[in-house]
């Protein structure tokens, strides 16, 4: 099939790396080594830059919609979204599958009837219908599913599969635990709201542990890397900034290191602590959203309540004394992940996930 890839919040192709940009780019590889062809809807554009202001939103939808006629032109198979919010909904998708007759596939969408009346009514009200529309809802993110389902055509129209990374690369990286100084690794972009607020948690976390030995490195870089290494100033000499790193980087970076330290405030569940466990790291994590979704509390790594610091820090400490506990959940995130989380795993099921629907739908146009 011929697969129209809209991504509305990041562009594939988007210069700036982020756990969305690395989904859509997986989503994607998984769609072509499926046998389809994989068509970008989207292009990086530096003139638009960061989400719109709510009450630009009626511009945002008219600009997107002056698409439609070259889009609908494009005759895909098959249009597959992945990522809807609010912020950012699918405004071509159901136009395009409505118009071409073709099936409409979502991949990760969040619905919060919160929003409903407020000032990102429109926006809100676009990705209810979006879902409604849709043939298939793939939810990565398991605490999104009891929002979307009183939306769904029918219960079969979605499916759950856990999120994914190519483990490979981080597999081969893996190494024994040292023995030395134990190396803690935060990785995460220095962005204003929720980013700063993890950061500026994890300082506090780490200064209550400052009475043990340990190095931290951070990866990531922003707007706000001011406000980030002001908050780890106390402990400037125990911190290595290495800025924003290309992904074919990562791997030998998380392989040189012993535990991920990342308090995931209000975060869907992060890349970064499936990356780790891939490298063979234990976490500790926020217990929040979709986190418990990729790390395993006491099997994988640890997750303390999320925004207290306290618990952050005792966590930490935990297994930073206990260098056996720490290698056992060494050996749980390994495990976690070449059970759950790698490539070929979610390739089957979407795969399968792809068949049923289209079976589907076949049998409901002959009916």
């Amino acid at each position: 099939m011929r697969i129209a890839f809209h991504t509305p919040l990041k562009p594939m192709d988007h210069p700036t790396p982020s756990g969305d940009r690395s989904m859509a780019r997986a989503l994607a590889g998984i769609l072509s080594r499926l046998g389809h062809e994989v068509i970008a809807i989207d292009r990086h554009d530096p003139a638009r830059r960061g989400l719109v202001e709510p009450d630009r939103l009626p511009e945002e939808r008219a600009r997107q919609r002056a698409r439609l006629a070259e889009l609908i032109a494009l005759r895909p198979d098959l249009w597959f979204t992945y990522h809807l919010w609010y912020k950012r909904p699918d405004w071509l998708g159901p136009e395009v599958g409505a118009a071409l007759k073709i099936p409409y596939v979502v991949a990760e969408a969040s619905y919060a009837p919160k929003r409903a009346g407020g000032p990102w009514d429109l926006g809100h009200r676009a990705v209810g219908e979006a879902i409604r529309a849709a043939d298939l809802v793939i939810t990565l993110n398991p605490d999104d599913a009891p929002m979307i389902a009183p939306l769904l055509r029918t219960p079969e129209a979605a499916v759950t599969i856990a999120p994914f990374l190519d483990a490979a690369p981080f597999r081969a990286a893996r190494r024994a635990p040292g023995a030395g100084t134990p190396m803690l690794l935060a990785v995460g972009m220095m962005r204003p709201g929720d980013k700063l607020a993890s950061y500026r948690l994890l300082a506090d976390a780490l200064l209550r542990v400052r009475d043990l030995d340990w190095r931290l490195t951070i990866v990531g870089d922003g707007e706000v890397r001011a406000e980030v290494e002001a908050a780890f100033a106390p402990l400037a000499d125990r911190v290595l900034y290495r800025g924003a790193v290309d992904g074919a980087a990562l791997p030998a970076i998380y392989g040189a290191a012993d535990l991920l330290v990342w308090p995931a405030i209000n975060e869907a569940y992060g890349i970064a602590p499936l990356e780790a466990q891939a490298a063979g790291l234990p976490v500790v994590a926020g217990r929040t959203r979709g986190v418990p979704a990729v790390v395993g509390d006491g099997e994988s790594g640890l997750l303390p309540a999320l925004g207290d610091a306290q618990a952050f820090a005792d966590a930490v400490r935990m297994l930073l004394v206990d260098p056996v506990r720490r290698a056992t959940l060494a050996a749980g995130a390994r495990a976690r992940v070449d059970r759950e989380h790698d490539l070929p795993v979610a390739e089957a099921r979407i795969g399968a996930a792809l068949t049923a629907m289209l079976a589907r739908r076949a049998a409901e146009l002959a009916a």
